[in-house]
């Protein structure tokens, strides 16, 4: 059976920022929204303002590997049915909420230390933005635009 895309980003909510409380949920929803309707660059070219396309794109989200560094991955989208909350959260941000604290982010980590790096990915095209309980959150850069 296959999931609709909301299922599989209530999915992704509880798997990538389950632990983080409503405020980092929505976050990460948020930068998951900001590339579905960035106007430019990779997700555009990628995504094409499709949410399903957004979430599945290889390699961007942890959850949906089924592996990491060569292991399997315990933790993924398949294997972690959400709940309610996860559920209130996708129906947040598809209404067209933002978080404040991930306006026009694309990129979002939790480094596993007290700061974040200055730079995500790490060619220069996101900037730090801001930091949401564990999770660092980044803008795209002019650099961004040629991806």
């Amino acid at each position: 059976m296959e999931f609709s895309a909301r299922e599989l980003f209530a999915r992704m909510i509880k798997c990538e920022a389950g632990g983080e409380g409503l405020n980092g949920m929505q976050a990460v929803a948020t930068t998951v929204m900001n590339r579905v309707h960035v106007p430019y660059g990779e997700y555009l070219r990628t995504g094409q303002g499709d949410l399903r396309r957004v979430l599945v794109q290889p390699g961007q989200f942890t959850c949906y590997m089924r592996t990491v560094g060569g292991q399997p991955n315990p933790q993924t989208v398949w294997s972690n049915p959400p709940e309610q909350i996860h559920y209130d959260v996708v129906d947040w941000a598809l209404a067209g909420n933002v978080h404040p604290g991930a306006i026009e982010t694309l990129w979002y980590m939790n480094p596993y230390s007290a700061t974040c790096p200055p730079y995500f990915p790490y060619n220069r095209t996101g900037v730090q933005f801001n930091r949401v309980n564990q999770h660092c959150f980044f803008q795209p850069t002019a650099l961004y635009a040629q991806t």
